[in-house]
């Protein structure tokens, strides 16, 4: 914890908001441009105590990486599978007593034009809420928003995270539209 705090007091980061006094949520992070996104997020969580929880593709999954990515958080997925990982994520919240889960909505870090859904259907059918979250380069802030839970609007929902997160500078403009 203190080691995170030093790292990022060194390298200038600092925090805009805070993050809700919940055992469970999701932090929705964007935009996800470099992986540069990933160190600074989990050192950001690891500064003020949590010890979140990611989903990343399967095929990063091998030995010794895989273990490595288990131990830090890891829960691989199979993006050519579809159907289970809502049902898989939710009951995983239902078997735990705390559970912060890092997504990033583009599910890479090259552009895209549509955010992938799975992360507000997981925090829908778990009730937990959803956290949006960006890191901003150009000011070197780790921005949180107030959390909500999802309600019957997607569409409403969406555009509020985007709207949360629309002035963040990404590592990788380029990469975001």
């Amino acid at each position: 914890m203190r080691l995170s705090k030093l790292i990022l007091a060194i390298w200038g980061w600092k925090m805009v908001g805070k993050i809700p006094e919940e055992n469970k949520f999701i932090a929705v992070e964007a935009p996800h441009t470099s992986m540069w996104d990933f160190i600074i997020g989990r050192l950001f969580f690891y500064s003020l105590g949590y010890k979140p929880r990611f989903l990343m593709k399967k095929e990063l999954f091998f030995f010794p990486l895989g273990w490595i990515l288990v131990k830090m958080g890891g829960i691989p997925v199979n993006r050519k599978k579809k159907g289970d990982l809502v049902e898989r994520m939710t009951q995983k919240f239902k078997d735990e007593n705390k559970l912060y889960l890092i997504i990033t909505p583009e599910g890479t870090r090259k552009k895209v034009t549509e955010w992938k859904l799975g992360f507000y259907y997981i925090a829908k059918s778990a009730n937990v809420p959803i956290v949006p979250a960006y890191i901003d380069y150009q000011k070197k802030t780790i921005g949180v928003g107030p959390s909500f839970y999802a309600s019957e609007n997607v569409d409403n929902d969406i555009l509020r995270i985007k709207d949360f997160v629309k002035n963040a500078a990404p590592k990788h403009p380029e990469r975001y539209k």
